[in-house]
């Protein structure tokens, strides 16, 4: 009786040392795939970065200016030629006030 009692323990002492060592490998193996995460979100992070800066470089009045004479052959309006169009709230607004 007692050598089955000290089998079934045994088994049960090797079935939660086998559930140790599992679950400390799959702690493991979430753990690297957690840092190589948090790695791929840092070069993410340097690339957006890099993506804004190239934005603003095309995106510069300077720049859109050079191309648009050169390129497309535009120039600047006189001020004769300029009409500023208010908003359509601002036209409401000055008909209700003249009426």
């Amino acid at each position: 009786m007692l050598s089955r009692l000290n089998l079934v323990l045994l088994a049960v002492l090797i079935a939660c040392a086998l559930a140790v060592v599992t679950s400390q490998h799959k702690a493991r193996k979430l753990y690297v795939e957690l840092q190589q995460e948090e790695e791929l979100e840092k070069r993410y992070e340097v690339e957006w970065g890099q993506l804004q800066l190239e934005q603003s470089t095309w995106a510069m009045h300077a720049r859109i200016e050079k191309i648009s004479i050169q390129q497309l052959r535009m120039r600047v309006p006189t001020a004769a030629r300029i009409q500023v169009v208010p908003p359509a709230q601002a036209q409401a607004t000055e008909k209700e006030t003249a009426q």
